[in-house]
């Protein structure tokens, strides 16, 4: 199993055993302990060389090997189990099963101070990997197309810069491993098993293909949208294709739906609020002659602004029951509410901007808000939270998350490391 063997790199003269091939990386070290390192910018914000090399060494090959062996939505076990055997090895004390496949610990400073929690996601998707990359996924249909490996191995490296720097903190650092992000509900479990019980303030982050490697962003107020879904059975009566009167047919009522429901955002939500209606799924019918029974649509419903997510779906249930009588068929919508819109607080998001120009300099800039959902919006619900935007795109690429050829750089997880740690000890001073 792989393990983040030391904080300080060694001599030029020793080989690294934590690469496969025994080679150090690109020969470039450094002598100093790693947090002396990142103190040390506080008076000299660009990057001290080899630092990057560093954490590519140490925390890289992490990565690789939980990319190597993608786990889905709470099915994290061994990911979460090379979590906890890195994070015992530092002298933490992890807690796991926190949320079924969730793992978290804390790093208690040398003075009392408020809890700031950092949280990555761990879990994989279910795509087919297409890299053809020498650690690429072992297990068909499964990818961490999202990077979250890329997260996971971040924070590791967080754990272990502020597990050194523990004296100089004033408060808690409470690291939260989650699992089933991509299903919006690994938040929600680690919650209610106590992950954000006393929290004061929350700091999430996500790699960003569309924004070169070595940047930064951010979003202020609402940066992610509010995630729900719906399920709309319309229930006709079947019968012969030929003889329509004879029957009701569900389809031409589903279709008027779907066109209805594009009103929602045109005519009912303020053209200033940002509001999406997509239907992704119509399922009816079996073959060319046929009125079919019944049809089965699936919709989501995406918003940044709470006013918004109530009208939307007042109006959509509203239709489904006009079409029900205008249409004469009978239907039933399930609608399901899975995560609030994610509001950055500015209380967080200003000292992690200031911590990331003082340790990296003028590398980060205000961004747009996105109708992608992340359920870290749970946390940000219950505390002061922010959501740092990391740059992971390769020079030359134009990759996107959620692809089978997806490839972040890997450069973004020591980067990362850097930012998420100085944010971490200007908030805890």
């Amino acid at each position: 199993m792989w393990r983040l063997r030391a904080l300080r790199a060694p001599t030029p003269s020793v080989s690294c055993s934590l690469l496969p091939c025994g080679a150090c990386l690109r020969r470039k070290h450094v002598e100093r302990d790693v947090g002396d390192l990142l103190i040390a910018q506080h008076h000299h914000p660009v990057l001290v060389e080899g630092i990057g090399d560093l954490f590519e060494l140490l925390v890289g090959h992490a990565r690789r090997d939980i990319h190597t062996h993608p786990e889905l939505a709470f099915q994290e076990t061994r990911t979460a189990g090379i979590v906890a055997a890195e994070l015992t090895r530092l002298g933490l004390a992890p807690r796991t099963g926190v949320g079924r496949t969730g793992v978290v610990a804390e790093i208690k400073g040398g003075r009392p101070g408020p809890v700031l929690a950092i949280r990555a996601d761990m879990d994989a998707l279910p795509i087919h990997e297409e890299t053809a990359l020498p650690f690429a996924s072992e297990i068909a249909g499964q990818m961490h197309a999202c990077g979250h490996d890329i997260h996971t191995s971040t924070l590791l490296g967080v754990a272990a810069v502020l597990k050194d720097l523990a004296p100089q903190l004033a408060g808690t650092v409470r690291l939260i491993f989650q699992p089933a992000e991509e299903v919006l509900e690994g938040a929600a479990a680690m919650i209610a098993d106590g992950a954000a019980d006393g929290v004061d303030m929350a700091i999430g982050f996500h790699n960003h293909p569309d924004m070169p490697v070595g940047s930064f962003g951010y979003v202020r107020g609402a940066c992610l949208a509010a995630s729900d879904r719906f399920d709309l059975i319309i229930q006709g009566k079947s019968g012969h294709a030929a003889h329509p009167y004879a029957a009701i047919d569900p389809i031409v009522a589903a279709a008027a739906f779907v066109q209805e429901a594009q009103t929602v955002v045109s005519r009912e939500i303020k053209p200033l609020h940002p509001a999406v209606v997509t239907i992704g799924q119509f399922v009816g019918g079996t073959t060319y002659n046929i009125i079919p029974e019944r049809v089965h649509l699936k919709g989501t419903v995406r918003t940044l602004h709470h006013e918004s997510r109530d009208i939307a779906e007042a109006a959509l249930r509203r239709l489904a029951e006009g079409i029900g009588v205008s249409m004469r068929v009978k239907t039933e919508m399930t609608y399901v509410r899975k995560v609030p819109p994610l509001v950055n607080d500015d209380k967080v998001l200003d000292p992690v901007i200031a911590a990331v120009r003082r340790q990296m300099g003028d590398v980060i800039s205000e961004g747009e808000a996105s109708m992608g959902a992340e359920d870290f919006a749970e946390f940000a619900a219950r505390a002061p939270s922010f959501q740092l935007r990391i740059g992971s795109g390769q020079p030359g690429r134009d990759d996107r998350l959620h692809n089978a050829f997806y490839q972040p750089d890997e450069r973004s997880i020591g980067l990362g490391v850097q930012a998420l740690s100085r944010a971490a000890l200007d908030l805890l001073a």
